[in-house]
């Protein structure tokens, strides 16, 4: 039963297109409409 619901959401999974990428996401970083968004530096009062 398992093998057939895996199956069945393997047809909705997207696949990785910029693996180099992931490293970032998992870091944190933050997309927006596929570009990379840079933290503001923030000010240590």
């Amino acid at each position: 039963m398992v093998f057939k619901l895996v199956e069945s959401a393997q047809a909705r999974w997207r696949a990785v297109n910029a693996p180099h990428l992931v490293a970032l996401v998992r870091a944190g970083a933050r997309f927006e409409r596929g570009h990379l968004v840079e933290r503001p530096e923030t000010v240590a009062a």
